[in-house]
């Protein structure tokens, strides 16, 4: 009966750090793409809307420097919030520990 309890809590468990590096990539990925695909369209008003985001990330432009820079603010809040659903999941699971 323990082992059964053991396994089944096993599966149940969501790897925390995986999950959060999942959606820390999904994130930066996405930006990363984005920002690449209006740099490369150019244009007079090449990103005008994701040029918006230097306001939270500082040092982000529409160009390729700045989808650098983008993809690692975006795979850090990423990271943190891929952790925080992992962690509150396993939580209200019961499957601590």
């Amino acid at each position: 009966m323990n082992q059964e309890a053991d396994l089944t809590r096993a599966i149940q468990r969501l790897n925390e750090r995986a999950w959060a590096f999942a959606s820390g990539l999904l994130l930066a990925g996405g930006l990363f793409v984005a920002t690449n695909v209006l740099v490369l369209r150019g244009g007079p008003n090449q990103g005008q809307h994701l040029e918006l985001l230097s306001v939270y990330f500082p040092g982000y432009r529409v160009t390729f420097l700045g989808s650098l820079i983008g993809f690692v603010y975006a795979f850090v809040i990423g990271y943190a919030l891929g952790r925080l659903v992992g962690f509150v999941y396993n939580r209200l699971a019961g499957v601590t520990g």
